[in-house]
């Protein structure tokens, strides 16, 4: 297992780095410096201006020297002036190049400063990801317990009235869109007269104090979509152990119903369905982008768009690589709950 761990670990430093590689050549493509140049100086300014303003802020170096100084493992770039002042990467107001670090990067806990926000990266992300944790918890709390009791159900007496229901249920669930069930939701529970005294908090005000009014529809958009998947990978794993032969061996044995489905069945029909929960977590992560800017909740989702809109270069890396070790830790935790559940499974 030890060995198994640092096998996938390795993988993932090398996967993240690629990822990461690629994320920070597209948003430091020429015409994104470029719109960044202007956004930071003049709209009008002269492609002269543009060239000299990049070439201040070290956008001009070579990309893998940049990336280099982006990661912390090679000394900032710095730009004397004609007048002799001396600015760069790791040099802040007010301190000189001999009291400035060297190495100011990621791997330093220096994500730079958000242009959009005036703010540090870091601090941002840290925000953001939280009030995006806190929806994921309610999510998953309202989501995994609902989605395994439909699937259990619909997969303990397959082809029965109740598996024909709850499969279409499940179906229908996961082919709806968040946008269409959140626009549903607002317009039915939160705009009309018979419901929207229990919806009166806007999602705005969630990341301050949530609570039911202002917090259940969100949630709602957003298990009942993941619910449909789960529960569907629930009912077919249950469907297949349910027609083992050790189950036929314990209904001839005479185990009643319930003590087959609990103590022989469910702990064998929830190895598929795990892997497929932890995978609902980068899912999460990313997959709340159009919730969160539908219902305007200012978490990670709703950061990366803002983000990713007014080109805001160091806040869009930062949210990249969020998401990536975040799909990377939650494959390997999956990884790790699979082999566990399944003893049988050897690692190669």
């Amino acid at each position: 297992m030890g060995i198994f761990i640092l096998r996938r670990l390795g993988m993932m430093i090398l996967t993240a780095l690629c990822l990461t590689f690629i994320v920070f050549w597209l948003t430091n493509l020429y015409p994104n410096l470029e719109k960044l140049a202007k956004t930071q100086g003049n709209q009008r300014m002269s492609d002269e201006a543009v060239t000299s303003w990049l070439d201040r802020n070290g956008y001009l170096q070579p990309l893998p020297v940049k990336y280099g100084q982006w990661l912390g493992v090679l000394p900032g770039f710095t730009h004397e002036a004609d007048d002799g002042t001396i600015t760069g990467r790791c040099i802040e107001k007010g301190e000189t190049p001999e009291e400035a670090p060297s190495f100011c990067g990621v791997l330093q806990g220096d994500w730079g400063e958000s242009t959009v926000f005036r703010d540090e990266v870091g601090s941002i992300v840290a925000n953001r990801l939280g009030l995006t944790g806190k929806l994921m918890f309610w999510v998953m709390v309202l989501m995994v317990p609902s989605a395994l009791l439909v699937g259990v159900l619909a997969g303990m007496r397959e082809g029965s009235r109740l598996d024909r229901s709850l499969s279409t249920f499940s179906i229908a669930s996961t082919a709806t869109p968040e946008y269409v069930s959140g626009v549903i939701f607002i317009t039915l529970f939160a705009s009309s007269a018979g419901f929207g005294k229990f919806f009166k908090g806007t999602a705005t005000s969630a990341a301050d104090g949530a609570n039911f009014e202002n917090f259940f529809l969100p949630v709602l958009t957003i298990a009942l979509y993941g619910m449909g998947y789960i529960a569907r990978m629930t009912r077919a794993s249950m469907t297949e152990v349910m027609t083992a032969q050790y189950i036929r061996t314990a209904r001839l044995k005479g185990v009643s119903f319930g003590n087959i489905v609990l103590k022989h069945a469910l702990r064998n029909a929830l190895i598929a369905p795990f892997t497929v929960i932890m995978l609902q977590f980068p899912w999460l992560l990313n997959g709340v982008v159009i919730v969160e800017t539908l219902f305007n909740y200012k978490g990670f989702g709703w950061t990366l768009v803002s983000a990713a809109s007014n080109n805001d270069i160091e806040l869009l890396l930062a949210c990249s690589v969020v998401a990536v070790m975040v799909v990377l830790i939650t494959q390997l935790i999956s990884d790790i709950g699979y082999v566990l559940l399944n003893p049988r499974i050897r690692i190669s």
